[in-house]
């Protein structure tokens, strides 16, 4: 473990933090959500390609497993940037960015029912207290005069699925090829699955409009320079110091959000929010003092 590891793995999560409230911006600019992923992730795909370019040997990319998982990676990472986009149009910047970060939730259920992992009564009760905090964080009980719609809800738990999904897709990748061609085969079907569903002429006028030097900071910090900090960080980092370091995303989108963009929580969003952010934390040092074990 080096400092320089934490420092960037701590620099990514707080580009992805930034991301998120800049997001905030364009939409209530009237931008797309998914117009803004598209951009994130084409703008992350030049920088992948450039980091490729750097580091070509070893690549793996003649493997046709490679290109399996990490075009499962790719749509993993899509859908997390579109589905959290959206549900910050729907909801908050500090709720969508929260809910995200139930990722590590999703992973172990999904690992429990590909009985790739053992659940244990500590690993249910994380579980059990992060919906107790979804709860608390989205007011679900009290929709009336709430200005967080079941849809935002919705998406931002999706957002926190995509994102297992690629942390899955990613995890079986490496076993085949380097990380900047994973990344590079996962961004390019992120940049196809999106252009698809984008309105061209709108993604047209990007370019031209005055929000143009916020598409390219969100697709700098939040879709090429985090990601290669990150997954450089990681080799120097223990994952359970890692998880706890990640906490700076979600907390850097709420101030984001409640600083910039005026946003305000109830005392029971925050109480929500807290208990999300620990017992995520928690299960992560957890689950990595179990790996060395």
């Amino acid at each position: 473990m080096t400092n320089s590891g934490i420092i960037l793995v701590a620099s990514a999560a707080f580009f992805w933090g930034l991301s998120g409230g800049i997001a905030g911006i364009l939409i209530n600019n009237d931008w797309d959500a998914l117009l803004i992923s598209f951009y994130r992730g084409a703008v992350g795909l030049l920088f992948v390609l450039i980091w490729l370019s750097l580091k070509p040997r070893c690549s793996g990319l003649a493997d046709s497993r490679l290109w399996l998982w990490s075009i499962i990676a790719g749509l993993g990472v899509a859908g997390n940037f579109g589905f959290y986009f959206f549900s910050i149009s729907e909801s908050s910047v500090a709720v969508a960015a929260t809910l995200m970060y139930c990722a590590p939730i999703f992973v172990y259920l999904i690992s429990f029912a590909l009985k790739l992992e053992s659940p244990t009564l500590v690993k249910w009760a994380a579980i059990a207290l992060v919906m107790v905090g979804v709860v608390l964080l989205t007011r679900v009980y009290q929709m009336e005069g709430n200005s967080i719609t079941l849809l935002g809800v919705a998406t931002g738990l999706l957002s926190g699925l995509s994102l297992a999904l690629f942390i899955f897709g990613f995890k079986y990748a490496t076993q085949y090829g380097s990380p900047q061609a994973i990344l590079t085969i996962a961004f390019l079907t992120l940049v196809v699955a999106l252009g698809v569903l984008i309105d061209p002429a709108e993604a047209a006028q990007v370019p031209g409009s005055v929000d143009w030097p916020l598409f390219a900071i969100i697709g700098v910090l939040g879709g090429g320079t985090s990601f290669i900090l990150y997954l450089i960080g990681l080799r120097q980092t223990p994952p359970a110091l890692a998880s706890i370091v990640a906490t700076i995303e979600p907390v850097t989108a709420s101030l984001f959000g409640v600083i910039v963009l005026g946003e305000i929580l109830a005392y029971s969003q925050i109480l929500g929010m807290l208990l999300i952010l620990v017992t995520v934390t928690a299960l992560g040092v957890y689950s990595g003092k179990e790996s060395s074990d």
